[in-house]
């Protein structure tokens, strides 16, 4: 088994490397970092077990840090270190959820006993990851709809997913499913836009034998199939109104009557729905039904668009291919740099699901271990004006980029131009050039 990792913060160079050599001494892999801004380079790139944090630290401190990482790395444990007089203060924050605090002078044995206690909550948050399986990301939205979803996963309410076709709706159900108690029953999936309405309701509800020409015997619908566990009902907006109002009923009712039946039957299912389609204009235009709306949408997950997550796109790119590569026994391992540029670049009108279709193009045709920008040109087949210039694509990362750090240090021009290692003047041109404004951030 791999060593532990833990992030220690602190600008006190020698109570920094004091607290190292204490935990290294007893086998942990130690990360240091002497600033606020320091440790979040630290996490842009590395993923530890524990952070440890002095809590007043020059610039950003041990509190903003910890609102800091627990919005893009929510299961991350963070220990706060604090002097007599900051106890308030490291009370207050536990109840943010700050793990736990310690006071200086820290005693090794109560240290040992903390990062016993964290660590022990971090592998079973490590453990739970596999609820997300096959979700790659770094992009600070997705993991934000990531934190959400595990939470939303805690209860039984509907949920709503939303986003443009290829994003990964099916996906992430799954993970919502994987992630809830109703782990251990089934999880089935349906699209609501690819069978006629009488198939559809047979599908969902059942039927009895000699409920139509060709029921020759009795047939679960999948709301029963699914008893006790998820129903994922894709492309809901595409649901005939007919289908909706007897869908709202088995939502009211948690009841189902198949066709032809005389008598209902209960389930307990929970349900997730899923549309890339404006369910308000639908309402707007008569084609959904408000009162089934509102029950679906308890709760509304976003799933953003792969240009909105572009730098997503080498992490995804890779895990695609390590994953093709494999099935079709090739030894394709790596994208050329001006391979990877052009998929950055690309417009992904498809989102995910285009990028994956891409990737198992260049494999198949490759026949070198790395895979050339004219194959990835070949395999997008997209005319030039659908791909964004490299300089349009670096602009639209660069912009992202400096609005994650306004965001992540709130608006302070100083801390965010110390994270991006530039001095203050050049990041103050950069916002202007890209037009941000520095209040807009402050919280």
């Amino acid at each position: 088994m791999s060593r532990r990792r833990i992030l220690i913060v602190d600008d006190d160079a020698g109570l920094l490397r004091l607290m190292s050599l204490r935990l290294e001494k007893e086998g942990f892999g130690v990360l240091e970092a002497s600033s606020a801004e320091a440790a979040l380079a630290v996490l842009a790139s590395e993923t530890p077990d524990l952070v440890i944090t002095d809590m007043r630290m020059g610039g950003m401190d041990g509190l903003a840090l910890f609102d800091t990482v627990n919005r893009s790395h929510p299961s991350l444990p963070v220990i706060l270190l604090t002097a007599h007089g900051n106890v308030p203060d490291a009370v207050s924050a536990t109840r943010k959820g700050v793990f736990s605090y310690l006071q200086k002078p820290v005693e090794a044995r109560a240290l040992m006993a903390e990062v016993d206690r964290a660590l022990a909550l971090s592998a079973g948050s490590r453990e739970s990851d596999a609820w997300r399986d096959g979700i790659v990301t770094r992009n600070a939205a997705m993991l934000r709809v990531l934190a959400e979803a595990r939470l939303v996963a805690q209860g039984d309410a509907p949920v709503l997913l939303t986003g443009q076709s290829g994003t990964g709706k099916e996906l992430l159900a799954r993970a919502i499913h994987a992630a809830s108690s109703r782990r251990d029953s089934p999880f089935v999936a349906l699209n609501c836009g690819a069978l006629p309405e009488p198939l559809l309701e047979s599908e969902l509800f059942g039927h009895v034998k000699g409920a139509f020409t060709g029921a020759i015997r009795d047939h679960k619908g999948l709301f029963q199939s699914s008893h006790g566990g998820s129903i994922f009902l894709d492309e809901i907006g595409d649901m005939p109104m007919g289908l909706q109002v007897k869908l709202l009923r088995v939502l009211q009712e948690r009841e189902v009557r198949p066709v032809g039946a005389t008598a209902s039957i209960k389930v307990d299912v929970r349900v997730i729905s899923a549309t890339h389609r404006d369910l308000k204009a639908e309402q707007a235009a008569g084609n959904f039904r408000e009162d089934l709306y509102y029950r679906l949408n308890v709760v509304a997950i976003a799933l953003p668009t792969l240009v909105e997550r572009r730098d997503d796109i080498p992490l995804l790119a890779a895990h695609f291919l390590e994953k093709i590569s494999e099935r079709y026994a090739r030894g394709t391992r790596a994208f050329a740099p001006e391979a990877m540029s052009l998929l950055v670049a690309s417009a992904w009108k498809g989102n995910v699901r285009q990028l994956q279709n891409v990737v198992e193009k260049c494999v198949a045709l490759c026949s070198t271990p790395v895979v050339p920008q004219s194959l990835v040109a070949r395999a997008l087949e997209a005319p030039a004006d659908d791909l964004a210039s490299f300089d349009d694509a670096r602009r639209s990362f660069e912009r992202d980029y400096l609005s994650q750090l306004m965001r992540i240090t709130d608006g302070n021009v100083t801390q965010a131009a110390r994270l991006a290692k530039r001095n203050r003047s050049d990041f103050y041109s950069l916002l202007n050039r890209h037009q941000l404004d520095p209040t807009a951030f402050k919280k």
